[in-house]
């Protein structure tokens, strides 16, 4: 008996895009596809946050009240941080369920904290957490302050700001930013020596990092942490 393998979180993603396909206004959505193309097309010339960059202290505000430092994420070994746009995204609210079930508990078995993070307020990001039941830690950044430093902001294109005011929804209003940037979708793994290990930008935000090269990539800083047994 053949057990069904569950879709890859870009499989869920394509399914998205379809079912929009089907059942958005061809205008809307041709909007929301070039918002896409040009910010792919723009990412060639962009200083996006790389392997090895140095990390400078930094506080996330945590959903349900205190912050996450540097040091504390990085006290006993590597981070994950898994920026996404906002509690309300659609794609967003396929990836980070996606990261609780199929990444999440690997690094909770390795000891490695993974945080969700966002420009959204806390008291409207909370909202994705509660929702899905998430263990993972769900994390504002405010005023895209890191997300800045990492070089990831993009800002809506003349066409999606105005589709948007058009139906009366203005981005920084529901982040509680009062901008127009949000943060490409981005996985950052930073180890305890406050450097980057691994890093991969999503310019398209209907595709993302899948969890497997995000364990691949700890699990080699892991290895290189760990001294090598003494031969005798």
């Amino acid at each position: 008996m053949s057990t069904a393998v569950p879709p890859s979180l870009n499989q869920q993603l394509a399914d998205l895009h379809a079912e929009r396909v089907r059942t958005w206004d061809p205008a809307a959505l041709q909007v929301n596809i070039n918002q896409r193309a040009r910010l792919v097309a723009e990412a060639a010339g962009r200083a996006f946050v790389q392997a090895g960059d140095p990390v400078a202290p930094f506080a996330l505000h945590r959903v349900e009240g205190g912050e996450l430092s540097l040091d504390s994420l990085t006290r006993v070994g590597p981070a994950v941080l898994v920026f996404f746009r906002f509690a309300g995204c659609p794609a967003c609210n396929i990836a980070i369920p996606y990261y609780e079930r199929h990444l999440q508990p690997a690094l909770q078995a390795r000891g490695v904290p993974l945080v969700a993070v966002s420009p959204q307020v806390p008291e409207r990001l909370v909202e994705i957490k509660t929702r899905h039941g998430l263990t993972l830690q769900v994390a504002s950044d405010r005023n895209n302050q890191l997300a800045r430093r990492l070089g990831i902001l993009y800002s809506f294109d003349d066409a999606s700001r105005q589709a948007a005011e058009a139906k009366g929804s203005h981005i920084g209003t529901v982040t509680g930013t009062g901008t127009w940037e949000l943060p490409q979708p981005t996985v950052v793994v930073i180890g305890s020596d406050h450097r980057v290990h691994f890093a991969q930008v999503s310019p398209d935000w209907l595709v993302r990092t899948e969890a497997q090269p995000i364990i691949a990539a700890v699990d080699a800083l892991l290895a290189r942490a760990t001294p090598s047994p003494a031969i005798a």
